[in-house]
């Protein structure tokens, strides 16, 4: 999953991350395991066959899916369409997922975006020709469906195919669902691209220098306050000259996914969002309820906390991810972070470490910073047939060492999750983070554990405590920022001045009186790319952390097997809902002291904080 930079933040850094790290060879993905290069001949004989297959497939199945699952053996042979279906899906996926790999390399450079765009269209229409079939799927009866399941067979495939009656209310007529689907190359994917392409384009003047957006935004937690203050400022100015992109993306992509809500008559903002997710709507807005009402118990206290460390009273927007003063600075070398997060990993379980080493020794991360290369990290899952890949910016921070642990995690959910298939491996998001947070946890408490002195688990502990302020509060504000945009762009196009005001409202909100924000931090939404590429993507972190906090309140009492409910909840993909899978653990999502318990993990961490004050 994407992580941005102004997401989890860890405090302690070097005084020059970029520098410290440029001699040492860091990993970079090997990506043949999709194909050997961007111009291996397999790849235009795999776009082919695909062609071949979903035009073979359309003439076999459209128009024929009721009559042949109330056939005799009309469950087994359904299955056998899935299974086809399925393999179609795999297939494209690879050449997808190779793209989109090439050209996060680099966005900027021509060559990677102009094979990533033919593929994407050719994949786009071959694709088309296969959206009869869940469309389809979801206006054969109920009862002969359900007879269906009978065969072993098709009941592999309930899961799945209950996924997409979930969305009948809400899909449109067969030659519709073409054209928005084909019509995406031109509408919500191109203005994607702009955005990726215009970050990834944008330089920033630092003390003189030239940087790129990656190494700019480090530079807010950087120890000297000149260093951070530059970098903000620089942020802001390169942000604001070139606002009007932004807006107009922001607008453009807002009003698209109005005329889609309107035309599939979804009621609520997110709901589209809430569909895919597989949460119902209430246990967001439980959420958000909760975590709004904890702002005074959470990031308003701890800047407060916080801002008297800094000897202030109130702190400029650029010291909020500062480290602590007289915070021990050090540069964690590459393979001192690799065995920091196995070793954690592997206390844990030695099946953990082991999944999470094979990103290590077969070359399934890539970490350099480089020019044009995507911000921030992700783990791609690719497909079953493969194995997924990591991307993180490497700096040598011990934040650094964090995203790591958590990219990883989602990697070894991915491997997990796999085994179920092209169809079901795709776990909701608000499950998604389960691993990534647990595994930042695990990595933390070795980490903590290790701290000798009360300086040193201060600032460990205060670390953590912005992490998550991080994850939860800042991604609910995210959310509360986009519904905002959202619901305003529905009465008319928004100004840049109109969206930097919702932008510092929200922030203000959030993050509490302790915290000033200066000219230019009105710009900051700009670079999220959560808003652009996911729209209300953000609350999946908050219900992933708040999650991960209760799951490891259980853990921690050294719940009997907890291990192996945990690998059989990552094993399980997209196949079981939330409330299922975390009924084995004694936690329910629907439970509104679920919430509550997640974050008195973090106030509690607060309460440690203060106490150390006395």
């Amino acid at each position: 999953m994407y992580r941005a930079t102004d997401l989890p933040a860890f405090l302690a850094s070097p005084a020059e991350p970029a520098a410290a790290v440029a001699g040492e060879n860091l990993p970079e993905w090997d990506l043949s395991a999709l194909y050997a290069s961007q111009d291996a001949p397999e790849i235009a004989a795999d776009i082919e066959q695909a062609a071949k297959l979903a035009e073979a497939f359309s003439a076999d199945c459209k128009g024929r899916l009721a009559a042949i699952v109330g056939s005799a053996n009309g469950g087994a042979a359904l299955a056998d369409i899935v299974r086809r279906y399925e393999a179609l899906q795999d297939l494209m996926g690879r050449l997808m997922s190779y793209a989109g790999l090439r050209y996060s390399g680099d966005t900027t450079d021509p060559a990677r975006a102009k094979f990533y765009g033919d593929v994407q269209e050719k994949i786009t229409a071959i694709s088309s020709g296969l959206l009869f079939f869940e469309l389809e799927l979801n206006r054969i009866d109920d009862a002969l469906l359900d007879a269906g399941f009978a065969d072993p067979a098709l009941a592999h495939y309930k899961p799945w195919l209950t996924d997409i009656r979930l969305e009948k209310p809400y899909q449109l007529e067969d030659r519709v669902e073409e054209l928005f689907h084909e019509k995406s190359i031109t509408s919500y994917s191109a203005w994607n691209r702009l955005f990726d392409e215009t970050i990834a384009s944008l330089r920033f003047i630092v003390d003189g220098e030239e940087l790129t957006i990656e190494p700019t935004l480090h530079l807010l937690q950087e120890s000297d306050p000149a260093k951070r203050q530059a970098a903000a400022e620089a942020l802001g100015k390169t942000f604001g000259a070139n606002i009007r992109v932004f807006a107009r993306i922001t607008n453009t992509l807002a009003k698209d996914k109005e005329i889609s809500d309107r035309w599939r008559g979804f009621k609520d903002l997110a709901d589209a969002r809430h569909l895919s997710n597989r949460v119902e709507r209430e246990v967001v807005d439980a959420l958000v309820s909760a975590v709004q009402a904890a702002y005074p118990r959470l990031s308003h206290r701890y800047y407060k906390l916080k801002a008297k460390w800094m000897g202030k009273e109130v702190m400029p927007y650029w010291d909020r991810n500062a480290p602590l003063p007289g915070a021990v600075n050090r540069t964690v070398p590459w393979d001192e972070a690799k065995s920091t997060v196995l070793d954690a990993y592997g206390r844990f379980s030695p099946r953990m470490a082991d999944i999470a080493r094979r990103f290590f020794d077969e070359n399934w991360i890539d970490a350099p910073v480089r020019p044009g290369k995507a911000p921030g990290a992700f783990a791609h899952p690719t497909v079953p047939s493969a194995h997924p890949f990591v991307l993180v910016n490497y700096l040598g921070r011990t934040r650094d060492v964090m995203t790591l642990a958590h990219e990883l995690g989602h990697g070894v959910h991915q491997v997990l999750a796999g085994q179920q298939g092209a169809l079901m491996s795709q776990t909701p998001l608000t499950l998604a983070e389960t691993a990534s947070v647990f595994g930042e946890m695990l990595t933390f408490q070795s980490l903590l554990a290790k701290a000798e002195t009360k300086d040193e688990r201060r600032t460990m502990l205060a670390s953590k405590v912005e992490d998550m302020i991080n994850t939860v509060v800042r991604q609910i504000a995210f959310y509360s920022f986009e519904r905002k945009v959202h619901a305003a762009r529905r009465e008319g196009e928004l100004t840049a001045e109109d969206i930097n005001a919702m932008w510092l409202s929200v922030q203000g909100e959030s993050l509490g009186p302790a915290i000033s924000f200066g000219p230019g931090y009105e710009t900051f939404w700009t670079y999220i790319p959560h808003f652009i590429h996911s729209p209300f993507y953000v609350y999946a972190y908050a219900f992933g952390d708040c999650l991960v906090n209760s799951l490891y309140a259980v853990f921690e009492k050294a719940e009997p097997g907890f291990q192996d409910k945990y690998f059989a909840l990552l094993e399980a993909g997209g196949t079981k809902h939330h409330k299922e899978l975390l009924a084995p653990f004694g936690l329910d999502a629907t439970d509104p002291s679920f919430w509550q318990m997640g974050l008195g993990v973090i106030e509690r961490m607060i309460g440690e904080l203060e106490a150390m004050e006395d």
